[in-house]
């Protein structure tokens, strides 16, 4: 029995030591920093209606879904307010301030959408009918084919209509300055021709649903649908042409959809920043003058003087060969896991260092995505044999050794891939309240952390970083001024060209990526500013200190990663609320004024 048992035992040891860690030093999943909040229930209860409302009310621009969505954040809020606040531990109360910030921002944001929509009618007149349309199928009810045929076949003659006014408009200049007359309808016409490509899908999605299915609105309605589609088709494209920019054979014009002062106010407190849009851009240039005087230092010692354009040039030209990208990445992957593991600066589980994976980057999405994309799947940007000669040796350039050895460990770990494994095992709740100043500003901050902590080992390593730290400091500076309406999308790209040293084409993707209505507003100023908002939480609650001692502080940086990680995605300064145990009060509004430089 007791060989038997030794037996056991010896292939159990074994097994474990054939799926051990990749690296002996990644430590195991620690356990949780703080007690679970009394309201982790009800924020996943609220996440699962929105969606559940948010596929049902799929139009996005009807009113009916305007009006179903405001009642519902109305309702919530009346259920939060039954809500005994004084009651609630540290936890509950960060939650509770979460979830009545998210209802409050939902709302304006309602609000703010049908403004824009209402500005942009005059440009889709008939947009109505396509959404009463929509919206009566929504709600199942039966339809009468022969009336169904009627209104599309109005719809194609309003259409038609419309189109004749805009053809009948002068193709509008190139525009060069934010003062010309002509932005203000080109940005109403790039919000229209968005609402009218939204519908036309939704109706695409409408007519599959009948057609074939229900015989006599096939027989009554096929040929009207086609006709309002293609009339639909064409209205959109001289809307795009006419107007907004477009021409035939060319890159789609940037335009966006600069939201203003007030907006951009709004959507600050929000995130609960305690500035104003011009304190962060005076913060933009206070750190830019910092990477100017870094970038000189790295210039000298690389021989090029003060030449600092030079040195960066340099720098540009160390890339891959073609076919070894991929070779660099996991390397720098690696190197990135071992320096903060064995340095005891953050627990990286098993797991998480186990199943990261790598896939390449399309030519077609490198137009809008230069660079890497992160998680637990890194995405390589890296020229194909397909792409022109010039666009393969911008991406190279721009995905060279110095400027990836950031990259890869913003992207991976410790970065964006440990920020995943993370939230989806600790308070997996606050994903309902992610925020790009949690997201992005902690890889930001791993970014000026590792500079700190001496990871930059040559001049070349801390251009390919101070790159990166211009990059950020321009995005605060042309996404707050396009939103302000001071700087137009080229004059944005020249900027990232003249100021921080991209590639042309990479700044066009850039700025294209920035506005092209993917991220909100503020998500390109968020990595420097939630960076900031993690370094001074980091000073304050471990010390200046890169050492793992308590001597400078309450906890060691392995502690302090570890909580921040844990806490979950949410504004900074309510994750600064739960590592410090505050019991915020009821109604808590933004008060904490981290830039004290």
């Amino acid at each position: 029995m007791r060989t038997a048992l030794r037996l056991i035992a010896a292939l159990t040891a074994l097994m474990a030591s054939a799926v051990a860690p990749l690296s002996s030093q990644v430590a195991a999943v620690p356990p949780p920093a703080a007690p679970a909040s009394e309201l982790a229930a009800m924020v996943d209860r609220y996440n699962l209606d929105r969606g559940a409302l948010f596929r049902r009310y799929d139009v996005e621009f009807s009113p009916e879904r305007y009006a179903r969505l405001t009642k519902f954040y109305k309702d919530w809020q009346q259920d939060l307010s039954k809500v005994a606040f004084d009651r609630l531990a540290v936890e509950g109360r960060i939650d509770h301030t979460l979830l009545r910030a998210r209802l409050e921002y939902e709302l304006r944001l309602l609000a703010r959408e049908q403004q824009w929509v209402s500005e942009a009618a005059s440009l889709a007149p008939f947009s109505s009918t396509i959404t009463a349309l929509l919206e009566q199928r929504g709600r199942l009810e039966t339809i009468d084919p022969p009336k169904v045929a009627t209104t599309l076949a109005t719809l194609t003659r309003d259409i038609e209509a419309a189109t004749k006014a805009i053809d009948a408009t002068p193709k509008p200049p190139a525009i060069a300055t934010v003062s010309d007359p002509a932005r203000a309808r080109q940005i109403n016409a790039f919000r229209a021709a968005g609402v009218l490509s939204s519908l036309r899908d939704d109706l695409t999605a409408w007519n599959r649903y009948y057609s074939g299915y229900d015989p006599m609105y096939t027989w009554w309605a096929a040929r009207p649908y086609a006709q309002a589609d293609k009339a639909l088709a064409a209205y959109i494209k001289a809307l795009r042409e006419n107007i907004v920019g477009y021409r035939d054979g060319e890159d789609e014009p940037i335009i966006g959809n600069p939201i203003g002062k007030a907006a951009l106010v709004e959507d600050l407190a929000s995130e609960f920043i305690p500035y104003s849009p011009e304190d962060l851009l005076a913060i933009a240039e206070r750190e830019f003058a910092w990477c100017d005087r870094e970038m000189l230092k790295a210039s000298r010692e690389m021989g090029f003087g003060d030449d600092w354009r030079a040195a960066l040039e340099k720098v540009k030209t160390l890339h891959a060969e073609p076919g070894k990208q991929t070779d660099l990445v996991r390397d720098q992957a690696r190197e990135a896991v071992a320096y903060v593991t064995t340095r005891d600066l953050v627990t990286v589980p098993p797991l998480a260092d186990e199943t990261w994976r790598m896939t390449m980057m399309s030519p077609e999405r490198q137009k809008v995505n230069p660079f890497f994309l992160g998680g637990e799947v890194i995405q390589v940007s890296f020229p194909t044999d397909a792409m022109d000669q010039a666009d393969k040796m911008m991406s190279m350039r721009g995905n060279n050794i110095h400027f990836s050895r950031s990259t890869v460990f913003h992207e991976l770990i410790p970065g964006h891939g440990l920020q995943q494994f993370m939230t989806a095992r600790y308070n997996p709740h606050r994903r309902a309240f992610a925020t790009p100043f949690w997201t992005e500003g902690w890889s930001l901050y791993w970014e000026m952390f590792l500079w700190d902590d001496g990871f930059p080992k040559t001049p070349e390593n801390r251009v390919g970083m101070l790159f990166w730290r211009m990059h950020r400091q321009a995005r605060i500076i042309f996404s707050l001024r396009f939103h302000l309406g001071t700087m137009t999308p080229q004059e944005c790209i020249d900027f990232l060209v003249n100021r921080v040293g991209h590639e042309r084409a990479n700044a066009e993707a850039e700025v294209r990526r920035s506005f092209n209505g993917t991220y909100p507003p503020l998500y390109q100023l968020a990595y420097m500013i939630g960076g900031l908002q993690f370094r001074a939480m980091q000073a304050e609650l471990v010390g200046s200190n890169p050492s793992t001692s308590l001597r400078a502080g309450r906890m060691t940086n392995r502690q302090y990663h570890d909580a921040v990680l844990q806490a979950g995605s949410m504004p900074v300064e309510l994750v600064r609320a739960s590592l410090t145990k505050q019991l915020v009060p009821a109604g808590f509004r933004t008060t904490w004024t981290f830039d004290r430089r």
